[in-house]
Parts: structure tokens; sequence; C-alpha cells
């Protein structure tokens, strides 16, 4: 009794003490949520290079390498583009959903998700580009390996993109910190476009003039084995050094980003899938915004995939296309900061409007003018300003509408995560769509796979695939985000009231420890 009498006087005493270091610990720690030091957001930013890496390569090259390489009929390249897609936007939600159930653990919340997908997807990817020693079941081959990298990925992604709201409680550093993860992850799409261009280009015995018929003795056609060989082996040492920098890039993530965990005092129970589903499509800022970006993803993803295929066949340059695809990414990297300033000077609903409108033009003028290998390379620097926009604006825009469902559902807490996989789901499953019919309309069209030339029929329809469809798809899309709610006013006020709440539950629980005190 004396001990313990002695111990409570003794904690007494300290108690007018508690308080001041209290105080100062809470002062410490809103300064930490209101700050990200620049290497936490190089590390972060680090992290999301992987995805766009590996995305740039199966969007520029999957198409082509299915078609001309492996040299499936355009029917069966349309499939396992279709299902590949598919298949990846139906894990989205289903991944968004168990990471908002998962639990916290010592390395975080996201993190295990990152950790632990990381081996399998890197495997699963060199396998896609692995053409196997047998023609019966290749279709099988290629439809299992891409649709089990999807699913990796995803479980790589989802959460990735879930971080945002988790390394900082703060508007501006999550927004600077989109703005870190946005360059590089363009600076990611230049690297992959580079490795898998430079690597598998100019490893193919055909003339650079689209017209010249595909005459060819034994000899050639011998010349031509031996190339689609080489060929075959350049895809796969160019997956083996993508796997590499996948690997160290999700090494700095993890090593590099302290995932701050959340207050769930108030953590709502949690939900079903169908639960989830009516949870975010029932916000109308969300809505409007998936679907508005919907439409213009989903002209950029469709220019994208056939865009390879257009510069080979359509403008006949056969040997330059890897270099001209190189000049897109290169000009959005380098555009992504002024877009950045442009949004914070002018708003993020006017730089939708001026950089994605800004392509239309250049789509307008590539398919008007006569093949022209300057006028290709200027029109690739000017269309690299609008992809940089594209890209940049749909991950800035989602945290504000997350926001502003928080401020008009304050009971409603851990479920960030489904906003992300289902604005991913939606334009991953568009695009599964899209990329699936025009490559079966290539076969409609007359497409011969391993043929140097193709029909005129071909040439046409690449020009209707690259611009009239992507142009109708922007202005769809700019007209609908046109009702997107969350203006600079709304965004700026949703701000101050999250930030009031995040204070309040802050000082809730500093008295909560100096009354256990």
């Amino acid at each position: 009794m004396a001990r313990g009498e002695g111990a409570e006087q003794y904690a007494a005493s300290l108690l007018s003490v508690k308080p001041i270091n209290t105080e100062i610990k809470t002062v410490k720690s809103k300064d930490q949520r209101k700050h990200l030091s620049v290497c936490s957001k190089l590390c972060y930013a680090i992290g999301g290079a992987p995805y766009q890496i590996t995305g740039s390569t199966l969007g520029f090259f999957l198409q082509i390498y299915l078609l001309d390489v492996t040299q499936l009929d355009p029917f069966y390249a349309s499939i396992i583009l279709f299902v590949g897609r598919a298949w990846d936007a139906i894990t989205d939600p289903a991944v968004g959903f168990l990471v908002s159930r998962s639990r916290w653990t010592r390395i975080g919340h996201m993190m295990p998700w990152i950790l632990f997908s990381t081996p399998f997807a890197v495997l699963t990817y060199c396998l896609i580009w692995y053409v196997p020693p047998f023609e019966q079941g290749k279709v099988v081959w290629f439809l299992i390996f891409y649709c089990l990298f999807q699913s990796m990925q995803t479980c790589f992604h989802v959460p990735y993109s879930a971080l945002t709201m988790f390394i900082s409680s703060d508007q501006k550093e999550r927004d600077s910190a989109t703005a870190y993860r946005m360059t590089v992850e363009v600076l990611g799409m230049v690297l992959g476009t580079a490795i898998q261009g430079q690597i598998v280009g100019g490893t193919s015995d055909c003339p650079t003039e689209p017209d010249v018929p595909d005459s060819r003795n034994s000899s050639q056609v011998n010349s031509t084995s031996f190339s689609l060989e080489k060929t075959k082996q350049a895809y796969l040492i160019a997956s083996g050094v993508i796997s590499i920098i996948y690997i160290l890039c999700a090494a700095v993530l993890f090593f590099g980003v302290k995932e701050r965990k959340e207050n769930r005092k108030n953590a709502s129970e949690s939900l079903t899938f169908c639960q989830g589903l009516r949870l975010v499509m029932s916000h109308g800022p969300y809505v409007k915004l998936v679907i508005g970006f919907l439409f213009t993803s989903l002209a950029f993803m469709l220019l994208e995939g056939n865009f390879a295929l257009f510069i080979t066949y359509s403008l006949g340059h056969r040997n330059d296309f890897q270099n001209i695809l190189l000049v897109i990414m290169l000009s959005g990297s380098l555009t992504i900061p002024w877009w950045q300033w442009f949004l914070t000077r002018f708003g993020k609903k006017a730089a939708v409007y001026c950089g994605i409108l800004w392509a239309v033009p250049f789509m307008i003028l590539i398919v008007c003018t006569k093949s022209n290998l300057v006028i290709s390379y200027l029109v690739a620097v000017a269309a690299g300003v609008s992809v940089a926009a594209s890209f940049l604006l749909p991950w800035s825009m989602l945290p504000d509408v997350v926001d502003d469902f928080r401020i008009k559902n304050p009971g409603v807490h851990g479920h960030e995560a489904l906003f992300y996989s289902f604005y991913v789901f939606f334009s991953k499953f568009a695009s599964g769509i899209s990329l699936g019919i025009s490559t079966l309309s290539l076969k409609f069209a007359g497409y011969v796979t391993g043929s140097c030339s193709q029909p005129k029929e071909v040439s046409s329809t690449l020009n209707v695939l690259v611009s009239p469809v992507p142009v109708c798809l922007i202005a769809v899309g700019l007209l609908i985000l046109k009702t997107y709610p969350i203006d600079e006013k709304r965004r700026q006020s949703n701000r101050k009231l999250l930030q009031k709440i995040l204070d309040s539950d802050s000082d809730s629980e500093t008295s909560a420890f100096g009354s256990q005190v």
C-alpha cells in the first residue's frame, strides 16, 4: 500500500506538467501533419512509376506485339485485349473493397498490399512477353498471364493510389505530392516507352514504305524468320529490364514513405461490396467527375492503343515509330510542372478544358496532312502537352471529391480506396471494350498478321481510330465535366471545414490523453 500511495502521489505531482508536454506534442503533430519533406514526396512519387512504365509498354506495344510478333489472328488478339482489360477493371473495385476491410499492421494499412504483390507482378509481366514454343494454346497462355499480371498490378496500384490520403491530412501537401507523383509517372511512361521502343525498335526487315508489296523469295523468308526470333528475344530482354526497375521503385516507396495512421475513433462499420458501390456512386460530384474523365481518358487510351499501328502502316514510319512515341512522352513529362502551376493559378476546371482541348487540332492535323516525318514529330511534341494534362488532372481532382464526401458524410470513415478503385474500374473496363472493338475492326478491314504492308482499308480504319473517334469522346467528356460542381470556391471551403474537423479530432485525442494521465 505504501508503494501504491507513493506512486499515486508521484503521478499527481506530474499532473501540472503533463498538459504542457502534451500541448507541445500536439503542436508538433499539427506541424508534421501539414508538412511533407521533399524526400518523402519523391519517394512516394517513385512508387507510382512501375504502374506507368508497364502501362505504357502494354498500351503502346501489346497490340502490335500480339499481331506482328506472336502473329495471332486479330480476332484472338481482340479477345485477349478485351478480357485482360475487363478483368483488370473487375479486380480494381474488388481489391479496393478488400483494402478498405484490411487491418492496420506494423508496416501500415496499404504497404502490405504493395510489398507482397510486387514479386508476382514482375514474374507474370515477364511471361506476357515470352512467346511459348507451341502454337496450340498460345491464346490461353497470353490471356492467363495478362490477367494474372493485371491482378497483381491492381494489388499494387489501388493501395498506392489511396495512399495519397494517408501520407498527409493537408490538401496542399497532397496536391503537391500528387504533382510529384504525376511528374514521375509521366517520366515512367517515358522510361517504359524508351526501354521497350529502343530495345525492340529496328528489329524488323520490312521496308519503310507502306505500299511496297510483300513479295519475298525463300532466302528473304529465312531472313524474316531470323528477324522474328530476334524481335521475340528483344521483347523478352526489355521485360527483364523493366522488371528490375519495378522492384527498385517498390523498394524506394516502402523504405521512403511513412504511412500516417488514420484516427479510427469514430470509424464506421465495414461495408459490403454492394454497399460500398452505392456509397460512392450516390455522391453526385464523384459520379460527374468519373463519367467526364471516362470519356476523355477513353479518347487517349484509344489513341495510345492504335498509335503504333497508325505510325507504322498509315504514315509509313516503321523505323521511327518508337522515337515518335518517345517524343510524346518526353513532351508530356516536361509540361507536368507547368500544368500544376496552371491549375493552382486558374483552377482545376479551367486546366481541364485548356489541357484536353489542346490535343484536338493536332489529332485532326495528323490525319489530314500527307505523311511527313517532320510534321509527325511536331505533332508528337504538341500532343504530349495534352497527354500530361489528361494524366495529372483526374488524380489531382479525386482527393477533392473525397474531401467533399467527408464533409457531407462525417460519420463515414475508411472507404477512400473505393473512390479510387471504382474510378479505375470504369476507365479500364471502357478501354477494354474500345481496344477489343478497335482490334476486331482491323480484322474486318483485312489486317494481315506478319505482313509488311496492309490493305488500304486498314489504313482508313486506323485514321478513324486515332482522330474522329477520340475527338468525339473528348467533346462528350468535356460537356459532362462542365456540370462538375466543385469549383475553387467550394474546394477552399471544404478544405477549411475539413481542417477544423481534423484539428477538433486532434484536440479531443489530447484531452482524452490528459484525462487518462
